[in-house]
């Protein structure tokens, strides 16, 4: 299927690797010209540098933190105009809501709803000008089954799910929708970091504590970031232009709802 974006632009935020890498990539794959960024400029360069080799499209680099007005700034000023943007940060640490104080909530809200919301504010009204645009946010299962040790992410990215429910069902009409991709357990090293801090709480190997967490998926397995990719594809395309103001969950079957 030809997704129509050829010769696009978008941002992509924290794709040096795992989920916003495979945003990238599948982009790319469609001729979809990038800027990508994130904090770690060796794994950044090497990202780019594969995705130019695999795609030939024009890849620009940034490295900077995305939740930092600065970061913002240098990432939005690294081409004229985007046509596509995939917002994406890393996740607030867990732990039990007694120990947050106010700097946490809000260090939580400044990365994962309030520089979502600040990003297409920059991009919307240009998108609205040219009659296309796609947003994606990357936020997290737990926005539809909310995890308790990940209070700080249920509530950032649900106050993002809450936003971006309103104003999409406004920029629809100009051809610009806003979606949600919510991942499940994906094969990244955000997952297996997890398990390490987790295996030695409980005693056991990382490789144990993944193979109980996988059991417990309906599919039998972790995510790739290539499948995750595809749908941040598909939604970004021309054939994405009725599908506004969801959110999509991509778990392998472990959300057990009919909704």
């Amino acid at each position: 299927m030809d997704m129509g974006i050829k010769g696009r632009t978008a941002l992509v935020c924290a794709a040096s690797k795992g989920l916003g890498k495979g945003c990238a990539m599948a982009l790319a794959g469609e001729g979809v010209n990038l800027v990508i960024t994130a904090r770690g400029a060796d794994a950044l360069q090497a990202t780019a540098d594969e995705i130019r080799r695999a795609t030939g499209v024009t890849v620009t680099a940034v490295v900077g933190d995305i939740t930092t007005p600065d970061g913002r700034a240098a990432a939005l000023a690294a081409a004229p105009q985007f046509d596509i943007l995939v917002n994406n940060a890393g996740g607030p640490p867990p732990g039990d809501f007694r120990d947050w104080d106010r700097d946490a909530w809000i260090k939580a809200i400044d990365a994962n709803m309030l520089t979502p919301i600040e990003l297409i504010k920059a991009t919307v009204d240009g998108m609205i000008a040219r009659k296309f645009g796609r947003i994606v946010n990357i936020t997290s299962g737990a926005v539809k089954a909310p995890i308790d040790i990940l209070g700080l992410s249920n509530g950032a990215r649900a106050g993002l799910t809450g936003f971006v429910a309103g104003l999409s069902r406004k920029t629809v009409a100009h051809n610009v929708t806003i979606n949600s991709l919510l991942p499940g357990a994906f094969d990244t090293d955000r997952l297996r970091g997890t398990a390490i801090g987790a295996a030695k709480a409980q005693g056991k190997t990382v490789e144990e504590l993944l193979e109980v967490r996988k059991k417990a998926i309906p599919a039998g397995r972790f995510g790739n970031i290539d499948e995750f990719g595809a749908a941040c594809a598909f939604l970004c395309s021309v054939h994405g232009g009725y599908i506004t103001g969801q959110n999509l969950l991509l778990d392998g079957g472990a959300y057990p709802g009919t909704f």
